[in-house]
């Protein structure tokens, strides 16, 4: 089982590729829709393939506020 420092990681490498932003501009405690400038929708996308590459289903209601990276993390690791 990997480590929530890798899935955070994870899910940084996706979030950079996905919106475009350069992975050194991202850190785990960042806020997703500050630093990636997204919308709700586009982070329902995001969402959408971080459920895909991790091969989970994340509840509304266990992302429902969450809007940082570090947190989404500790969600997705609870699912792994």
């Amino acid at each position: 089982m990997q480590s929530l420092e890798q899935t955070v990681d994870e899910i940084l490498n996706l979030a950079s590729s996905h919106f475009k932003v350069s992975r050194s501009e991202l850190s785990p405690t960042d806020d997703f829709f500050k630093t990636l400038k997204i919308d709700s929708l586009q982070a329902l996308e995001l969402l959408t393939r971080l459920e895909n590459h991790f091969r989970i289903e994340l509840p509304d209601y266990e992302v429902q506020g969450v809007s940082d990276f570090q947190t989404l993390g500790e969600r997705i690791q609870a699912r792994l």
